[in-house]
């Protein structure tokens, strides 16, 4: 397609990656993957930070089964990611 005047021709290179902006917005400005290690950091720190919940001035014990039952699933979620990345596939 010839260079019109609503699409001016480019001269510049073009850089190639197999990831369409139009799906990954980010990738226009160069980054466009996921971070594993900050996303399992953060999970452990949230699980640390749920179970410290349980220390409280709350007389029923249904907040503690509660928060210590959803940090568990949160490490338990951590451990199943960092055994299936050992597996080699």
């Amino acid at each position: 397609m010839a260079a019109t005047e609503l699409e001016p021709a480019n001269t510049e290179r073009a850089v190639v990656t197999h990831v369409d902006t139009a799906e990954v917005p980010s990738a226009e400005w160069g980054w466009s993957g996921e971070s594993p290690r900050t996303f399992k950091i953060a999970a452990i720190v949230v699980a640390l930070s749920l179970v410290a919940m349980t220390i409280g001035n709350h007389k029923g014990r249904v907040e503690d089964i509660f928060l210590v039952g959803f940090a568990a699933v949160l490490v338990g979620i951590v451990v199943r990611d960092w055994f299936l990345s050992r597996k080699p596939r």
